[in-house]
């Protein structure tokens, strides 16, 4: 009887951590079902069927990353210099897993490795806010459920959006184009409102940018060629306490 009264407690626990979570999370689930909308229609509207698009969602599951392949697709750039583009735009993920696995001491690793696939500057940055639950027991329910939910959204959202695409009115389908710079803009923003020199580091990047297509060098590899050149100008442009942001 002390036995199955343990299990049931236990039980009881893991599913009061997984509702905390999903709670935890449906503020990135309510800002990604948008976002996800909007790349969903643009890429249906560069030539991705729904399920390409679907399956970047599920595989990739990073949302600038995602605009970025769709407009370098839409540009005719080829799929070496997208993966290669996206390998550079995702690289801050390594240090952000690293940091989030630190973070968790007492769940065990075969737990913590899974999860930092679903990582994301917003579920990262929720999860942060929450460093009691790490300590608690069945703490991997409540980040798992976290991640979850806005994974699920993230993918239900991207489908939703092809679908809508082969419907929507070409007119607004293209006027959504701008969702692509308006997001890196809002990415943007609150980092330069930290600190101004940020801005500096972002116009190296798109004048390294510029200068690369008028050289010769292909959309993707100017891209590549402005993050890196960009993100490596900040180690000596940004003040010592603000080069991890």
């Amino acid at each position: 009887m002390q036995s199955q009264a343990v299990k049931q407690a236990g039980a009881s626990s893991r599913i009061h951590m997984i509702r905390r979570g999903m709670l935890a999370g449906s503020p990135i689930m309510l800002g990604y079902l948008p976002i996800a909308l909007t790349y969903g229609v643009l890429a249906s509207q560069s030539g991705m069927s729904n399920l390409e698009l679907t399956l970047m969602s599920l595989l990739v599951f990073a949302g600038a990353a995602q605009f970025l392949a769709v407009g370098m697709l839409a540009a005719g750039t080829g799929a070496f210099e997208i993966i290669v583009a996206t390998f550079v735009l995702n690289f801050r993920h390594f240090v952000m897993s690293f940091s989030f696995v630190n973070r968790l001491k007492r769940i065990a690793l075969r737990a913590k490795l899974p999860m930092t696939l679903g990582l994301t500057d917003e579920t990262f940055t929720v999860s942060a806010l929450y460093r009691k639950e790490a300590k608690e027991d069945y703490g991997s329910y409540f980040f798992s459920a976290l991640i979850i939910t806005a994974y699920v959204s993230w993918v239900g959202g991207s489908y939703l959006g092809g679908v809508l695409g082969d419907v929507m009115p070409e007119r607004l389908s293209e006027s959504m184009g701008v969702a692509l710079y308006a997001m890196f803009i809002g990415l943007l923003v609150p980092s330069v409102k930290k600190h101004y020199r940020i801005a500096v580091v972002a116009v190296l990047a798109m004048i390294i940018n510029y200068l690369a297509q008028q050289i010769g060098f292909s959309q993707g590899w100017a891209i590549v060629l402005g993050t890196v050149a960009g993100g490596c100008s900040g180690i000596w442009i940004l003040p010592e306490e603000e080069e991890d942001l």
